[in-house]
């Protein structure tokens, strides 16, 4: 069977071919439970990635349905998994401080078109040539960005005013409410994390992210722990998804979103880009990169349409995708349908967890995103130090968009430099 090369630069969705290639019930069976295994997993990680976007949980929920859906349907990729993602959370919070939720609407509604068009344009090549180090960078930084909005959560901390956005002056706010400090809240918080990381080590094929949100959920309830919860901070979780509508706007606030719907859509490409990379080298097949985009960009539209927040492709539910035993893209409409059996089903259930577990969630999604050992093996070479250090420094403190241009400027400059000086010892 050919792994795809020959088709990489084809607008056809994978789907499509998978059908016209026959499907049989033995995949269908594989498909399943590697959907099952997924929805598992995104259930509180799509609700952990809302709430700490500042956002209701169930827009996260929402965003896995359709999203995932869409990407699944749509997508270049066999094995993509769409749906909220971790490196959001930074870009989705200040939009949503900014412009409120409907400005966030909107900003994923621009984001999806401005995929679309990038995808048309045939430039998904482009994205996949951002510098190695560019991206360890900007990765590293936005997971040192998320603990830090973790902390207040996971502390149980209560501020006297709006938390901050930048990094510093956060650090700075958190520290000054310590005395705030929720021994209760903490304990679970860590726990859960704890729980995570423990079970991931001594059974790996268990959804150790859900088993801990249900231990510290029945622990608070029997404890009656003075922790906050998603039912007493936002009221619980509503049963099924929204009817769609259009994100309310004016010309001057589509000017005003302008540069976060560019920060949206090149985190969006690169982050999903990045994440079917990785499909293919777990699979030893090829994506269609443009394909991808156009159902990156769809994907987005119809978010925003259902009150969702910005869908990429996911690395982490992906490669548990593969790892499951997933065959073709049904496996990601079928977890998509899971989560909304879910919601229809037992949403009242999610009022009891506690908003220090879901904390606890994104420390663990914090340690796997950060590339550690790449960091430190790029610091032995002094131009990717350059390049890596200023990505990850102008991320950390003024924004990703900012991080990314400049580390790729740097290291165009350094590949100008390189080959216009010629090496003296030749």
């Amino acid at each position: 069977m050919p792994d795809g090369t020959a088709s990489a630069h084809l607008y056809r969705p994978k789907l499509a071919t998978v059908l016209t290639e026959g499907y049989s019930f033995r995949s269908f069976r594989h498909d399943v439970m590697a959907a099952l295994t997924v929805a598992v997993v995104a259930l509180p990680l799509s609700m952990a990635i809302a709430v700490a976007s500042g956002v209701q949980p169930e827009r996260g929920l929402y965003t896995s349905i359709v999203g995932g859906l869409v990407v699944s349907i749509l997508g270049g990729s066999r094995f993509q998994i769409g749906g909220p993602a971790g490196a959001f959370i930074v870009l989705v919070a200040a939009t949503v401080v900014k412009f409120g939720v409907e400005g966030l609407l909107l900003t994923v509604l621009l984001s999806g078109l401005m995929l679309i068009l990038i995808g048309v344009s045939r430039l998904g090549s482009l994205i996949r040539y951002i510098p190695h180090a560019v991206t360890v960078g900007f990765t590293c930084g936005i997971a040192v960005t998320i603990f830090a909005t973790q902390l207040k959560d996971l502390s149980g901390l209560t501020l006297s005013g709006v938390e901050p956005g930048p990094f510093f002056p956060k650090l700075l706010a958190l520290g000054q409410a310590l005395p705030t400090f929720s021994p209760s809240a903490f304990g679970v918080g860590v726990g859960s994390a704890a729980l995570i990381f423990a079970l991931r080590s001594w059974r790996p094929t268990w959804p150790g992210m859900l088993i801990a949100v249900a231990v510290a959920s029945v622990a608070a309830l029997l404890l009656h722990l003075p922790i906050e919860t998603i039912g007493s901070h936002f009221g619980g979780v509503p049963r099924g998804l929204p009817m769609p509508s259009l994100p309310k706007f004016t010309p001057s606030l589509l000017l005003e979103i302008l540069p976060a719907a560019l920060s949206f859509t090149l985190l969006g490409g690169v982050e999903s880009l990045l994440s079917a990379k990785v499909a293919d080298a777990m699979t030893g097949r090829k994506h269609r990169y443009n394909m991808e985009l156009v159902a990156q960009g769809i994907a987005n539209v119809a978010s925003a349409f259902f009150g969702g927040i910005s869908v990429t492709g996911t690395i982490a539910r992906t490669a548990t995708n593969i790892r499951a035993g997933a065959r073709t893209p049904l496996a990601g409409i079928m977890h998509a349908v899971f989560i909304l059996i879910f919601m229809l089903v037992a949403a009242p259930l999610a009022s009891f967890i506690p908003l220090s577990a879901l904390a606890g969630v994104l420390v663990v999604v914090c340690w796997n995103m950060a590339e550690k050992g790449e960091f430190l093996r790029l610091l032995r070479d002094w131009r990717a130090a350059v390049v890596l250090s200023a990505t990850f420094g102008l991320t950390l403190t003024l924004n990703l968009t900012f991080g990314i241009v400049a580390g790729c400027l740097l290291a165009a400059v350094f590949a100008i430099f390189g080959r216009a000086i010629p090496n003296e010892s030749n």
